[in-house]
């Protein structure tokens, strides 16, 4: 877990947008972050699954931070946690029934994941580490902005595995049944599938810490040049 998440000071500038960016990207709950394994590896066998548990996911983050940040200076600091599993359960259950009514196969699909969302350990860790100690505005950005890197997280590997193991899409056909390897919408192809993505994500960040450290150290090269 990075550092930013483990940040728990209240932000002085309101309504500052890094705090969108930073979960879409620089922080990504399931690719930096490594938090919300659980239903990103049971709930990707496609594309459609993922972006539904996402989406759920999205709603339930971005309610319960408003409602947290709205509530926080109220809550007694000793019981915090049992309230925070209270307010998330209220969204959790209304995103239960709305899905229920209206994508009656995709709630079936994900089971009893969509009631799991209450334990979700994003939601909790955006619950005690932001949203608790800022204002709403900053709230929602956080909200909205890690939801939206889960969605990504989720569809990125359910699509993955369902191209190669269907060979489809969010349903449509992409190639025949010769190209199809099963493994990969099982289980342990859920595993091998984010754990190679994991190593992606983290090369791409230890090359762009690379380049950062040789942009510094040019630039300091350079001032140092200049004072000579």
């Amino acid at each position: 877990m990075s550092d930013k998440t483990l940040n728990s000071e209240p932000r002085k500038k309101t309504f500052d947008f890094s705090v969108f960016t930073d979960g879409v990207l620089a922080n990504n709950p399931v690719f930096i972050q490594v938090i919300g394994m659980c239903p990103t590896l049971a709930t990707t066998t496609s594309a459609i699954n993922g972006l539904g548990m996402g989406v759920a996911t999205l709603f339930v983050l971005v309610m319960s931070n408003i409602m947290l940040s709205l509530v926080r200076k109220w809550i007694p600091d000793k019981i915090r946690i049992p309230i925070f599993i209270i307010i998330i359960a209220g969204f959790v259950t209304i995103v239960d029934l709305l899905m229920h009514a209206f994508t009656y196969e995709l709630w079936k699909t994900l089971g009893i994941f969509i009631p799991l969302i209450v334990v979700n350990c994003i939601i909790m860790a955006r619950a005690e580490q932001f949203a608790s100690k800022n204002k709403v505005a900053d709230s929602i950005l956080d909200g909205i902005g890690n939801g939206i890197g889960f969605i990504g997280a989720l569809v990125l590997v359910g699509s993955i595995r369902e191209l190669l193991g269907n060979g489809t899409v969010f349903g449509l056909t992409v190639w025949g049944e010769a190209f199809r390897v099963f493994l990969v919408i099982l289980p342990p192809g859920a595993f091998i599938t984010l754990g190679l993505l994991l190593a992606l994500f983290n090369w791409i960040g230890i090359e762009r810490k690379k380049a950062e450290k040789k942009r510094a150290d040019a630039l300091k090269a350079a001032q140092a040049g200049e004072k000579a």
